[in-house]
């Protein structure tokens, strides 16, 4: 089954249950989806979904950190129960060995040989990565190694 397919069986079973935080949550998550299909004009598959629940996912720890600072307890719970949602349609998360093991191969395999060759690694690297590891992270490591 399709993630996209996944999504709409839960946002029904949501609505059966009338779990109002959840079916919010998943409604937002179609939305995100559809608005990105109807942009860039595509049907996406499993790996466009998971960038669209990727990029949820840093809005909503953004928003959370904004509701902290200003002390808005009630508005940090919300989000963090859309945050679970949106999390739980994500892989499972790789340990740090295992994105060193990814980068190293990644080295090995592009050929880099300096920070010039970052770009290469990190393209290689990203489609392997998606949703499973924070890009940002990944980056500042490869250009670690690089350096």
């Amino acid at each position: 089954m399709s993630l996209k397919q996944q999504i709409a069986d839960d946002m029904k079973a949501a609505m059966r249950m009338r779990d109002a935080p959840r079916l919010e949550a998943i409604r937002l998550l179609r939305a995100a989806i559809q608005r990105r299909e109807v942009d860039d004009r595509v049907e996406l598959d499993d790996a466009g979904v998971l960038q669209a629940i990727d990029k949820l996912v840093r809005q909503g720890q953004e928003s959370i950190a904004q509701f902290e600072g200003a002390g808005r307890t009630d508005l940090v719970a919300k989000e963090q129960a859309s945050l679970a949602v949106f999390t739980s349609y994500l892989p499972t998360p790789l340990t740090a060995a295992e994105v060193d093991v990814l980068i190293e191969a990644a080295i090995r395999d592009t050929q880099a040989a300096s920070i010039k060759d970052m770009g290469k690694v990190v393209g290689y690297l990203k489609p392997k990565l998606q949703g499973r590891a924070d890009m940002a992270a990944v980056s500042g490591r490869v250009k670690e190694r690089l350096a």
